[in-house]
């Protein structure tokens, strides 16, 4: 098993990086974290006419027809700067979804327009705090009408269509497709630790809504999709956690302190070693996530919330850390330190939080060991 990328795959992660150290610098996040803009727009449609977005569509909707292995590439790049863009929600996630569940026409329809940057998508599942399950979704399809209320929604005051996961007239979930700029939809925009990363309240109020894949078997395709999308999130984290070490790693080198870098003290040298090994273990399960992604493993799944588990755990450690590294300095607005610290922490609650991709990925393992026993 080669648990690296290719060359041409590394190839393809410099020109990234290149565009995105040109483009994306910290003072770019700077404007969409102060400004009154949800995301970056120019960088975003810069990563579509490089053909980034589109790495994991098929080239017949649009895409660039390569495999998730270079989206996975790219999401590490993505988590490096703290790109304040939806990629997650509308390639990680709407993107998925329509390739797993939709219909020819709805492919047809969304795929292209995500790929070129055109156009926005999202999930929306959770109607507020705690882990989400099928008995706690109250929003409804009646007729073909959705009425209900998801909070909050990943760059939902912003996307144009989302998965709405709802009940449907027999009480079983289903997944719809539902064009947020139609008639019935009401956005507003929450407050949140990371403005870079766009969160609403969607109420929705008998808007027209579009069934997607098998009705009633809406629970398995988001499990499904959920952990394709943690590991991809993963690599984003993994990402920003690297950067983040490296960040302390050279202000400990620069900073000088009784006549010597700080960084020749033990204390330091301690938390930059911690630092090190969390960052390392996630890549490593961040590697198995992305071969058992593509290969299509049956364990895709522990893959996946190990991936999440470790990348999650690394990123709010490395910048919480960075900030420790600083000192006094990192706490202050003027320094770039809690960008990583806010991200890291929106990040986190992202398609469900530490504790619950914990407790997924214990049901998994006791699930797999006593299959093994019997």
């Amino acid at each position: 098993m080669n648990l690296d990328f290719s060359d041409d795959q590394k190839l393809l992660r410099d020109h990234v990086r290149r565009y995105l150290g040109e483009k994306c610098p910290p003072s770019a996040v700077r404007a969409i974290l102060e400004g009154p803009e949800s995301y970056d727009k120019e960088v975003y449609r810069g990563l579509a006419e490089l053909g980034v977005l589109g790495a994991a569509i098929p080239q017949e909707y649009g895409g660039s027809g390569l495999t998730h292995l270079e989206l996975c590439v790219v999401a590490e790049e993505l988590g490096r700067v703290m790109a304040p863009v939806p990629v997650s929600s509308s390639i990680y996630l709407a993107a998925e979804f329509l390739l797993a569940a939709g219909s020819k026409a709805q492919k047809e329809a969304w795929l292209p327009r995500l790929a070129n940057g055109e156009a926005i998508g999202t999930f929306a599942m959770s109607e507020g705090q705690g882990r989400t399950s099928p008995e706690k979704i109250l929003a409804k399809v009646e007729g073909g009408k959705l009425t209900g209320t998801k909070s909050p929604v990943a760059d939902g005051d912003v996307a144009d269509f989302a998965i709405v996961a709802a009940g449907d007239e027999g009480g079983k979930l289903s997944l719809y497709l539902v064009n947020l700029t139609g008639k019935g939809v009401r956005r507003e925009r929450l407050e949140s630790i990371d403005p870079t990363r766009g969160q609403a309240r969607l109420s929705f109020d008998r808007a027209p809504a579009e069934l997607l894949g098998t009705r009633g078997d809406g629970w398995h395709i988001a499990s499904q999709v959920l952990d394709r999308a943690a590991i991809l999130m993963a690599f984003e984290q993994v990402g920003g956690a690297d950067r983040a070490l490296e960040m302390a790693r050279d202000y400990a080198l620069d900073r000088m302190a009784f006549g010597r870098p700080i960084g020749s003290f033990q204390a330091i040298k301690h938390m930059l070693a911690d630092m090190y090994v969390s960052a390392t273990l996630a890549r490593s399960n961040c590697y198995y996530g992305a071969w058992a992604l593509v290969s299509g493993a049956a364990e895709l799944p522990v893959a996946a919330a190990t991936a999440r588990v470790s990348a999650t755990t690394a990123f709010q450690h490395c910048a919480k850390n960075n900030i420790q590294v600083h000192g006094g300095m990192g706490f202050t607005w003027a320094f770039d330190c809690h960008l990583f610290y806010r991200r890291s922490n929106a990040l986190a609650l992202a398609l469900g939080s530490l504790s619950t991709w914990e407790s997924q990925l214990i049901e998994r393992m006791s699930a797999g060991n006593a299959g093994a026993a019997a």
